[in-house]
């Protein structure tokens, strides 16, 4: 009897329940459709809004600061602006003729003592290395020993730089010092002073030929 009561009740209320069931589908469906729209509508708003704030950020001329001319075409000055005027033709002409001369040697320096252009044409030339010896022998026998060095060195001890201050050179024994503050002979080539012991020095004359070491050199101990 229970069945049959519990059977009677089903029978009874599954014709209700069978639209109620579809009429939720139905709802669902459409709150399914609303969220998908709802979605689709928030995915574009987004994507809106971070495609301005990245053009915002560019400057307004995008071209100007990407993009470099690589022949960028000069400036032309507005009304008012004074221009730059380029410089004459002629002048560079002057300047590159300027640079390309051949520079004229140096002039060499006054002489100390005596002339380059008077040499001693009346004492001959030996007679001048001897009176060269003679003033380098002079000093040795004053501070007992000859002087040493250079040539510059060797004039200035004979000239007066030396503890009495005595000048052991005489300009009417043809001896002459070029600008260059060396002891020259009478073609005007310095003097090679080779130093053997202390008291003894070889003085070397280049000869007519100017150049030491060769066959006219005039040599004296």
């Amino acid at each position: 009897m229970i069945r049959g009561l519990i059977t009677l009740i089903f029978s009874l209320s599954l014709p209700r329940a069978v639209p109620n069931i579809k009429a939720m589908k139905r709802w669902l469906l459409a709150i399914l459709l609303v969220c998908v729209a709802a979605g689709v509508a928030w995915y574009f708003a987004s994507r809106g809004k971070l495609q301005s704030a990245a053009n915002a950020e560019l400057p307004t001329d995008s071209n100007s600061t990407l993009a470099t001319p690589s022949n960028p075409k000069p400036r032309t000055p507005g009304p008012g602006q004074p221009q730059t005027a380029a410089p004459p033709a002629q002048s560079n002409r002057a300047a590159a003729a300027r640079a390309t001369a051949p520079s004229e040697p140096a002039k060499p320096l006054p002489y100390i003592l005596g002339s380059a252009d008077a040499p001693p044409t009346h004492i001959e030339p030996q007679t001048v290395l001897e009176n060269m010896r003679r003033a380098v022998v002079n000093y040795g026998s004053t501070f007992s020993g000859n002087p040493v060095g250079t040539n510059p060195e060797i004039t200035a001890a004979l000239n007066g730089e030396n503890p009495k201050q005595i000048k052991f050179i005489d300009p009417e024994a043809g001896l002459r010092i070029n600008g260059n503050g060396e002891l020259v002979d009478s073609w005007g080539t310095p003097f090679f002073f080779h130093q053997l012991s202390g008291t003894d020095t070889e003085i070397r004359s280049a000869g007519p030929d100017k150049i030491m070491w060769t066959p006219d050199d005039l040599v004296i101990k």
